[in-house]
């Protein structure tokens, strides 16, 4: 069964763009929407995540948790998909927060 899939990035190298263009649509530079099956998002994804270079990417997917949705995230950005009882919640990177730290 085919899902919504989302795909967000930014700077990355051409040859990336053309490979997301042909199985989803750009509605704005940098955003990927379409509806795919989990074999074609996956392989979408790893073409992805092992070329987006100095850029970066996030997916977003339909799953079965309570926030009824999935993120994977590749290269390098300032936020961090992490864990928090089941919720997947963003933090900043603390290096990039005015030098703030977050202390446990």
């Amino acid at each position: 069964m085919a899902n919504l899939t989302v795909i967000a990035t930014t700077a990355i190298p051409d040859h990336v763009r053309g490979a997301l263009s042909r199985w989803l649509t750009e509605p704005m530079p940098g955003l990927y929407v379409g509806t795919l099956s989990a074999k074609v998002r996956d392989e979408l994804w790893k073409t992805v995540s092992v070329s987006v270079g100095d850029g970066a990417a996030v997916l977003a997917f339909p799953d079965n948790n309570e926030q009824r949705f999935m993120l994977r995230t590749a290269g390098q950005r300032r936020r961090e998909p992490v864990d928090f009882d089941g919720l997947t919640l963003i933090a900043f990177n603390p290096m990039e927060v005015d030098n703030k730290t977050i202390t446990s």
